[in-house]
């Protein structure tokens, strides 16, 4: 069905629903709308799993800390969380005390290059943790700032494709040009409609966990100075 054809059509039923503008628009507009449509439930199913994980992951922080300052020996703390995978504070902790561990039992002498090497451990959990935070956050953000420029494109097609129609009719009445330029609309509102929720959720999540990594890597930084005093404790006997 021709542009001429479809504008007729419309403007004779008097159809403007969501549905029959995207059923009779162009290919390549038809193309970019189920794209973008796609693009944002990408979008929500990270912005709804990412809510999740950081909801969790602050609670695991939480019942690290209660633990670890509960008194307990650091000796039977790691011994409970080496035997099973961890993560977050869990994970700094295990990697610190078992580069300790490690370099003890070859007879370390240097506690200089012992800080170095457990500081060393944890700024590499700590990295690796930082990743699993923030990955697919960067979707987001590509999602944010391209999704109404792509909208846009569709919306340039759809136009073009509609005065082209209107031009081999050679009728003007708004009659005639509202539905043609309504499906083009169509696409650029999508585009919106997928962007401003990836940049709500981008600035959100980020600011998150920018929070969570400063816990972590105070955490780390307090844990290195305990080691510190007991290494200097250690190799003074």
């Amino acid at each position: 069905m021709d542009g001429e054809v479809v504008q007729g059509t419309l403007a004779a039923a008097g159809t403007v629903s969501l549905w029959d503008l995207f059923l009779h628009a162009g290919f390549i507009v038809k193309l970019v709308m189920i794209g973008l449509l796609v693009a944002s439930v990408w979008t929500w199913a990270i912005i709804i799993d990412k809510s999740m994980r950081y909801a969790a992951f602050r609670r695991q922080l939480n019942k690290f800390e209660s633990n670890f300052w509960s008194g307990q020996s650091l000796e039977d703390l790691y011994h409970s969380l080496s035997e099973r995978k961890t993560s977050g504070m869990g994970a700094l902790f295990v990697a610190a005390m078992r580069e300790w561990k490690k370099s003890f039992e070859k007879g370390a002498r240097s506690p200089i290059g012992l800080q170095a090497r457990i500081e060393k451990a944890m700024d590499v959990t700590l990295a690796r943790e930082m990743d699993d935070l923030e990955s697919r956050l960067g979707f987001l953000a590509t999602i944010g700032s391209a999704a109404p420029f792509i909208g846009l494109f569709g919306t340039v097609i759809g136009i073009m494709t509609s005065f082209q129609a209107i031009a081999g009719s050679q009728q003007t009445s708004l009659a005639v040009v509202a539905p043609g330029i309504a499906e083009a609309l169509l696409a650029t509102a999508i585009g919106l409609v997928a962007a401003i929720p990836a940049v709500i959720a981008y600035n959100k999540l980020t600011a998150d966990a920018g929070k969570l990594g400063m816990r972590l890597e105070a955490f780390a930084d307090e844990f290195s100075s305990i080691l510190s005093r007991q290494i200097d404790e250690k190799l003074a006997r």
